[in-house]
């Protein structure tokens, strides 16, 4: 059962969760095992930023069940490899019925995929650019039922981050968009109070080494 007021569900196990995973047992695992923890790797952080961006305008879950296909069709988000697709790859993938097909978040990934390199150069790392904007603990509101949820699509913090990533040539990242990546990064841990993988979330981010 659910409580619309707290945003908390109960699962078969008993245990209370975010509500917004449903029932479905690929978004449950999502939302169990990965949303929220802290990701250093590069080719990880590009995937989630770019997934997100694509996500723009649609559900989360339609993009969580087309995951795979995106991974087969830009090279694992290896932007080294992606970075280097041309117009031909472009067709190609406007043919693939297995993502999205929207010419301009596929060119945009493209696009994005040589900033990420350049910014590699800048920054040594994606992880130590972005990490380098996690929020102090003190700034963070608590997250006590789903309307604290839904107040918060976007923060100064994302929207800092959209801005400094759209000064560099990015596309598709507004605050809205980062914010979210942010949450599935691990940059913030949004899971509610109540929630069975909010501690473990958090114990996972004290053990965390931040990059940089």
């Amino acid at each position: 059962m659910g409580d619309q007021n707290t945003g908390l569900i109960a699962g078969g196990d008993g245990a209370l969760r975010c509500a917004w995973p449903g029932s479905d047992d690929l978004y449950l695992r999502y939302h169990d095992n990965e949303w929220g923890k802290p990701v250093a790797d590069d080719f990880r952080l590009f995937e989630k930023i770019c997934l997100e961006g694509f996500q723009s305008g649609l559900s989360w879950l339609t993009i969580l069940r087309k995951r795979e296909n995106f991974r087969n069709a830009f090279a694992g988000f290896d932007f080294n490899r992606v970075a280097k697709f041309r117009e031909a790859d472009v067709e190609r993938l406007l043919q693939d019925s297995g993502i999205i097909r929207h010419r301009g978040k596929i060119e945009s990934t493209i696009n994005n995929a040589n900033r990420a390199r350049d910014l590699v150069k800048e920054a040594g790392s994606l992880a130590a650019f972005f990490w380098s904007f996690e929020p102090k603990p003190h700034e963070r509101p608590k997250l006590i039922n789903r309307a604290a949820v839904m107040a918060m699509p976007k923060t100064e913090v994302s929207t800092l981050i959209s801005k400094e990533l759209k000064k560099r040539g990015w596309s598709f990242v507004g605050p809205t968009t980062v914010y979210a990546f942010m949450q599935a990064m691990g940059m913030v841990n949004d899971h509610l109070e109540g929630c069975v993988c909010r501690a473990i979330v958090e114990a996972e981010r004290k053990r965390f080494k931040r990059p940089g």
